[in-house]
């Protein structure tokens, strides 16, 4: 059982980027999936998530307006579309799988599958 992310990089103050988490070794279509990112010498903190149906949605405060969640089951794949991009945004970002279904929750420990990160940096 795997979660790869992938799309991160380097981007400017302004700038969009989509990530992409895909899981292979099982399906994760009656799963809740989320999004997490750590800053250097910070917390890991829950940005995004979306039920398995992905008709609810969670977003943090600062994010709101600028990222958007989605998922195709059918490609066992979610996305973190992330536009207007500030540096406070930079960190390394994890999708995660919770198959139990606990409500979104904002510990990691409500988590039991990871991605192994992708790096964010957003310059000013």
């Amino acid at each position: 059982v795997q979660l790869q992310a992938s799309g991160g990089g380097l981007v400017q103050a302004g700038g969009s980027l989509r990530l992409s988490c895909a899981a292979s070794g099982r399906s994760f279509s009656s799963a809740d999936m989320a999004w997490f990112r750590q800053a250097p010498s910070k917390e890991r903190e829950l940005v995004a998530a979306i039920s398995w149906s992905g008709g609810n949605t969670y977003y943090r405060e600062s994010v709101k307006g600028r990222f958007t969640i989605s998922r195709d089951n059918a490609k066992n794949t979610v996305y973190l579309q992330m536009n207007s991009l500030k540096p406070e945004d930079t960190g390394v970002y994890y999708c995660a799988a919770d198959p139990i279904r606990r409500g979104f929750s904002y510990s990691t420990g409500g988590y039991d599958y990871w991605g192994q990160g992708t790096q964010v940096t957003v310059s000013s």
